[in-house]
């Protein structure tokens, strides 16, 4: 029997890449669920499976009274169904349409999937054909195997915060959740190969995601250490000098002219001319060195002028952007056109705007959107296809 046909009325519009594939949500947080919904938006029936507790980012703080502001955020376009894994009959149920899923994903420490009976080795002897993605703080081996990993854990380890931190600072969180988001985007992309492999071999696998693995992942340009190198050598990209964040009359600007043409036309537009003739400031290493001698110049004529304005004056010809809200984004023009925000129905929320389509695709760009399930929202429907889909097997609890 297959359940395709009894979830499909939640996928309106266009179909997507992922399309027919049919995805168990077991995470939790932002890591694995935020991958799945990256799934979604391709077009994937994506079901979120939570504890009688609901995912505990159901209940981060929010100024949204009645939800939470990162659960919306980040399981869009999901059914959700509440099923008890301590209960047999529930942990059944899971079982069942693990069994009739193209992908599984969790985010349990490595210890718990098998005493439940979900681990992968125990699901593909029924299922060969199983995409299992299993996300952990450090991955399957080693000392940390069974540590939780959290996002500003990872952060803290592997060097972030001690680069973003200035010279001779304390290291500094950077906020955002940048790990959890990077190692969605894993999921998502490594789920979506091994479906590809499996359309030529026939067989499903494991994949591994890890938290530790997404944080140096995203520092693969200073993870270089060559033979001759010290320990304290420098690893950051940052140019220095002009480079960065400037104050204006009115807000904040950033600025990026690291190039000859883009130092030349920022000097140009700020009348700062004369700095173009010596060579003290003729590459950026020197800029960097002499940054205490063009820096204050160029505060001044940045006083001259707001943000915005400045903006309009260096146009194409200085890479720049006035810094501003996240809220100016929901109706930015450029945004607005590349169809990034959408309108959401909640149950309970009402009605909100939020981002959708982080991926174009020309021929099959993927189904409307719809909002995060509530707890439990359809939890009935899921339950009965899985109880018919165990009669139609023949099982018995």
């Amino acid at each position: 029997m297959n359940t395709e046909h009894v979830f499909s009325a939640a996928r309106k519009g266009r179909p997507g890449p992922l399309s027919g594939v049919r995805v168990l949500d077991l995470s939790a947080y932002i890591a694995g669920p935020y991958g799945c919904s990256l799934l979604a938006d391709q077009g994937a029936t994506v079901i979120k499976v939570e504890p009688p507790a609901g995912d505990n980012l159901r209940k981060y703080p929010s100024t949204l009274e009645s939800e939470s502001r990162a659960f919306l955020g980040v399981n869009r376009s999901k059914l959700g169904v509440v099923l008890d894994l301590k209960h047999p009959g529930d942990l059944e149920r899971l079982r069942v349409l693990a069994n009739e899923a193209d992908v599984l994903v969790h985010n349990f420490r490595p210890s718990v999937p098998g005493r439940l009976g979900i681990a992968y080795e125990q699901l593909s002897q029924t299922h060969p054909r199983l995409v299992y993605c299993a996300v952990s703080g450090y991955g399957e081996t080693g000392p940390l195997k069974d540590k939780a990993g959290y996002d500003q854990v990872l952060q803290t380890m592997t060097g972030m915060c001690t680069l973003q931190g200035k010279k001779e600072g304390p290291p500094e969180i950077l906020y955002g959740s940048i790990v959890d988001y990077y190692a969605a985007s894993l999921v998502a992309g490594a789920v979506a190969s091994a479906l590809y492999e499996r359309e030529k071999s026939g067989q499903g696998q494991y994949v591994g995601v890890s938290l530790l693995r997404s944080a140096l992942t995203m520092q693969s340009a200073r993870m270089i250490w060559a033979d001759s190198e010290p320990r304290d050598v420098g690893r950051d990209m940052r140019s220095g000098g002009i480079t960065g964040i400037h104050p204006t009359r009115e807000g904040y600007i950033y600025i990026s002219a690291n190039t000859p043409h883009f130092w030349q036309a920022l000097c140009e537009k700020t009348g700062l001319s004369h700095l173009l003739k010596t060579d003290r400031y003729d590459s950026v290493r020197k800029r960097a060195q002499h940054h205490d001698e063009i820096v204050p110049a160029l505060h001044a004529a940045l006083r001259e002028r707001s943000a915005m304005e400045w903006e309009a004056i260096f146009g194409e010809e200085v890479p720049c952007s006035a810094a501003r809200s996240v809220e100016d984004m929901f109706d930015f023009p450029q945004v607005m056109t590349e169809d990034m925000i959408a309108t959401f129905e909640h149950p309970v929320v009402g009605r909100y705007r939020g981002f959708t389509r982080p991926v174009k695709f020309g021929r099959t760009p993927g189904p409307d959107p719809f909002a995060a399930p509530t707890l439990d929202q359809h939890g009935s429907l899921v339950r009965e296809a899985a109880d018919r889909l165990k009669a139609a097997a023949g099982s018995v609890e």
